[in-house]
C-alpha cells in the first residue's frame, strides 16, 4: 500500500510540475470551468436571494388571514366587520394599542423601474397604527413616518433604489390625488422593503375602496396559539376566512420562482459544463499523448497501471479546483448583494431583493467543477494506463 501511494504522489509530482509545458490547454479548460462556476453560482444566487427575502419576511407566531379560498391578497377581500372579529379570537397578542391585529389594504401602483425605464407594478400597502407593531422588523431609516390622515407614503429601501418617484420629498400621484414620500424604511430585507406604505383610511377613498381590506397580519401570544386561533374563525359563521402561518404563506409565494430559476440554472449549468467538459478532455489527452514516452518509462520502470491512472485524474482535478476557485471568486464579487426586481406571480407586483452568494452555493459550484474534472480525466487516464509500453517507448 504504501509503495502505491509513493507511486501516486511520484507521478502525480511529476505531471503537476511539468503542467506548464501545457498551459495553453489548461488554462483553457480552466477558464471554461471558471465560466460554468460564475454562471451557475450567478444565476442560483438569484433564487437564493428571493427566496431569502421571502422566509424572512414570516414569523411563525404570526398569522396571516386572507378571504377563503384566496391564494394572495391580490384575490382576497375583507370587511371591516370581518377585521374587528378578528381581535376576538383567542390567541391573539395585545400590544398598548390593544390587539395586534394590522388588517392592511393592498393597491398596485405603477412605477418605472431606474434601470430600464419600462414600468413596473409596485406594491402599496395601506396600514393602521398596529402594523407598526405587528410588524416589529420595520424601522425608519431616513425622513420621518408619514402622518397619520395625510397624503403621505413612507417606501422600502429598495423600492426606493429599483423604482423611479420614490426619493425623500418626491410627489406621487396615487388615484385623484398627490402624495408627498416622507420617509424611507427598512425590514430586515423582507419583503416589505419592495413596498410603499401610507395611511389605510386616506388609501381606502383614494382608490374607492369603502371600508374593505385585502388582509389581515396578526401576532400571536405564541407559535403555539396559532391552532386555536385558527379553528375559532375557521369555525365562526359570522366569517368566511382562510388562515395560515405568516412562514407559510411567503414559503408558498417563493416556491414557483425558486423552481423556475433553479430549473433554468441547472439547466444552463449542465450545458455550459458540457463544454467545460470536452474542453477539460482535450487537455488531459493532450498531456497524455505529450508524456507518452515518460509515462512508458516509468512503467516500465516497475511503475503500476492505476497510480498512472490516480495521476492523470488528481492533475485534471488539479485544473479544474483551479478554474473552479476563480469562477467561484468572480461570482462572488460580480453578484454577492446585487440588487433587482422581479415579479412575485402570486400577487402580480415587483419584489426587489438581493443576489445571495453564500457557502453552501459556492461549495455546491465548485463540487460541479470537480465533477467536470474527474470526468474529463478519466478516459485519458484509462488511455495512459493502458498504452502498450513497447509502442509508446517506440513512436515517443
Amino acid at each position: 500500500m504504501t509503495h502505491w501511494l509513493s507511486q501516486i504522489g511520484a507521478l502525480t509530482a511529476f505531471n503537476l510540475k511539468t503542467i506548464g509545458q501545457r498551459r495553453g490547454a489548461a488554462a483553457t479548460a480552466a477558464v471554461g470551468i471558471a465560466f460554468v462556476v460564475a454562471v451557475l453560482v450567478g444565476v442560483l444566487s438569484i433564487a437564493r436571494g428571493f427566496q431569502r427575502t421571502m422566509t424572512v419576511t414570516g414569523s411563525p407566531d404570526t398569522a396571516v388571514v386572507l378571504r377563503a379560498g384566496s391564494d394572495s391578497e391580490m384575490t382576497s377581500v375583507l370587511s371591516k366587520d370581518e377585521t374587528e372579529l378578528l381581535a376576538e379570537a383567542p390567541g391573539v397578542a395585545r400590544g398598548a394599542s390593544g390587539a395586534l391585529v394590522s388588517p392592511e389594504l393592498f393597491v398596485i401602483l405603477n412605477l418605472p423601474k431606474r434601470s430600464t425605464g419600462t414600468d413596473a407594478n409596485v406594491p402599496l400597502r395601506g396600514v393602521r397604527p398596529a402594523a407598526f407593531e405587528v410588524r416589529g422588523e420595520v424601522e425608519i431609516i431616513a425622513g420621518r413616518p408619514f402622518a397619520w390622515g395625510r397624503n403621505e407614503v413612507i417606501v422600502g429601501r429598495r423600492a426606493q433604489s429599483q423604482f423611479a418617484g420614490l426619493d425623500l420629498g418626491a410627489e406621487l400621484e396615487l388615484g385623484q390625488s398627490r402624495w408627498r414620500v416622507v420617509g424611507v424604511f427598512a425590514a430586515d430585507g423582507g419583503l416589505a422593503e419592495s413596498e410603499v406604505w401610507a395611511d389605510a383610511a386616506v388609501v381606502q377613498p383614494a382608490y374607492r375602496r369603502g371600508s374593505s381590506f385585502q388582509i389581515a397580519t396578526v401576532q400571536l401570544a405564541s407559535a403555539g396559539s396559532f391552532q386555536a386561533f385558527k379553528d375559532a374563525l375557521t369555525t365562526d359563521p359570522r366569517v368566511n376566512v382562510k388562515v395560515v402561518r405568516e412562514t407559510e404563506y411567503y414559503a408558498e409565494q417563493s416556491t414557483t420562482m425558486v423552481m423556475l430559476i433553479t430549473g433554468l440554472g441547472l439547466l444552463i449549468g449542465v450545458l455550459m459544463g458540457l463544454g467545460a467538459l470536452f474542453g477539460a478532455l482535450n487537455t488531459m489527452y493532450t498531456a497524455v499523448a505529450a508524456r507518452a514516452r515518460e509515462i512508458a518509462t516509468l512503467r516500465a520502470l516497475g511503475f503500476r497501471a492505476s497510480p498512472v491512472v490516480v495521476s492523470v485524474l488528481l492533475e485534471s482535478l488539479a485544473v479544474a479546483l483551479v478554474g473552479a476557485v476563480v469562477g467561484a471568486a468572480l461570482a462572488w464579487a460580480a453578484f454577492d448583494g446585487y440588487t433587482t426586481a422581479t415579479l412575485n406571480w402570486r400577487s402580480f407586483s415587483q419584489v426587489a431583493f438581493a443576489f445571495e452568494v453564500d457557502l453552501p452555493l459556492l461549495g455546491l459550484a465548485i463540487l460541479y467543477a470537480l465533477g467536470l474534472g474527474l470526468l474529463g480525466g478519466l478516459l485519458p487516464a484509462i488511455r495512459a494506463a493502458r498504452m502498450p509500453i513497447a509502442r509508446a517507448l517506440r513512436e515517443g
